[in-house]
């Protein structure tokens, strides 16, 4: 590669995605506290739940983001401007044609919702008017994955920095107004974040602009192309399967624990957003090995696959450790700020050691998502997935019930600790297949 892999290129690609994750909970909180100016419970739950049922859907097609990078970021490693152009494409067809079939099965998707989390008639009723007006903005929301994809594999993430801003500042303004000043209530929460899709995906192509440049994004014989097409595919299944183990992992952790009693579900409800926070923080230092290690993987540079992963695997840790730090020094009154009840603020504290340690235990595995997607190591990365939930299902049955909800944590560290090591132990064989 013509460009070193510096600590500098590493922040330059990192600091803009952590600033734009951190807009993501004023969003929500903007939305949540405008519908409750209306003086009614129904609405809040409305569009919570609405928002809900949206992103589960939305998520489906959530490689779409994982997958462009890693491809694309090899692609423009190879020098192929051709093919980064039509993986664009591709990733932007496919957005627009699952948004056209979430518009066109809407009835009976929302439908399928409301059975499987039924709610009150009110609540029901308003989060249909909510999801007939949003789900409009289905192919702009999916299609701006790939966008997003795109730009982290050109190194462009000041760009998803402008993107976020521009999408979750247009709608919170649009939220004050429609909802404040015009009185729409829950409609207007909805035609708020309709517009900011739209408008998103408009700046987001234009942000891209560098793609349409030639001709390459017309091209439809490469963009078509059987072979390039299988391997997007395959990408993009084991990054789907990976993703599925990894969400459901989660959802029975938030399960088993509302059998432990309502105390422990609201402590592990407050600090499950320590490790949200884990999230947000680290995905920039992923998003940099995945655009560095796949642009090193595509020049076929192996110092270079070695280079990226190690620098910016050192900033994740650096960063891993600060956040453990400062949760077990400031968690207690976090703890405070976000509950009122004595018990659940005694039990977590309690319990703040887990969320302190979690940062320190996980970002191997964080690192090694981000080192794998990069080099589109999708298949190893689906098993080493398996491995590891494996792993966790049988502490979950040997620990919980000696340990309760000690013991749940435990397994949710067992999980995080698993995928880094079983990624870790594939790491070396992978590396040596590219070449020197």
């Amino acid at each position: 590669m013509s460009d070193q892999i510096t600590h500098r290129r590493v922040l330059n690609i990192a600091i803009p995605i952590v600033i734009s994750n951190a807009t993501v909970p004023i969003l929500g909180a903007v939305d949540t506290g405008v519908v409750g100016q209306m003086g009614a419970a129904a609405p809040i739950g409305a569009v919570g739940i609405g928002a809900v049922i949206l992103s589960a859907l939305y998520w489906i097609f959530g490689f779409l983001r994982m997958g462009t990078t890693g491809l694309a970021a090899q692609a423009r490693g190879a020098g192929d401007v051709g093919e980064t152009g039509a993986l664009l494409m591709r990733g932007l067809l496919l957005g627009f044609a699952a948004g056209v079939l979430f518009i066109l099965g809407q009835a009976m998707l929302f439908a399928g919702a409301f059975w499987l989390a039924p709610a009150s008639a009110e609540v029901e009723r308003l989060a249909l008017d909510y999801l007939s007006i949003r789900i409009w903005g289905a192919p702009a929301t999916i299609a701006l994955y790939a966008i997003t994809g795109w730009l982290i594999a050109v190194e462009r993430t000041r760009g998803v920095f402008v993107l976020q801003l521009w999408m979750n500042g247009l709608n919170i303004v649009l939220d004050l107004w429609f909802v404040l000043g015009l009185g729409w209530g829950v409609e207007g929460v909805a035609i708020a974040t309709l517009f900011a899709e739209w408008t998103g995906l408009a700046l987001g192509l234009w942000l891209c602009r560098d793609a349409f440049a030639g001709d390459q994004w017309r091209n439809w014989a490469r963009i078509f192309d059987p072979v390039r097409l299988r391997r997007m595919l395959t990408v993009n299944a084991d990054i789907m399967v990976r993703s599925v183990l990894l969400t459901g992992s989660f959802t029975t952790f938030l399960f088993i624990g509302s059998d432990l009693g309502d105390v422990n579900l609201a402590a592990n409800q407050i600090l499950l957003q320590f490790l949200e926070v884990t999230a947000f923080a680290l995905d920039g230092f992923a998003f940099s090995a995945e655009a560095l290690v796949g642009g090193a993987v595509g020049a076929r540079d192996r110092a270079q696959v070695r280079r990226a992963a190690v620098v910016a695997s050192q900033w994740g840790v650096g960063g891993a450790v600060g956040l453990g730090l400062v949760f077990w020094l400031a968690g207690p009154a976090i703890i405070d700020l976000m509950a009122t009840s004595p018990e659940v603020r005694e039990v977590g504290r309690d319990f703040l050691f887990w969320a302190a340690l979690a940062p320190v235990l996980g970002v191997a595995s964080w690192m090694f998502d981000g080192i794998y997607i990069g080099g589109t190591w999708t298949r190893d990365m689906r098993i080493a997935m398996i491995q590891s939930v494996t792993a966790y299902v049988v502490a979950l049955v040997v620990l919980v019930p000696i340990y309760g909800n000690h013991g749940l944590w435990a397994a949710l560290m067992v999980l995080n600790v698993a995928r880094g090591l079983t990624m870790w132990l594939r790491y070396p064989r992978l590396e040596a297949q590219v070449a020197s």
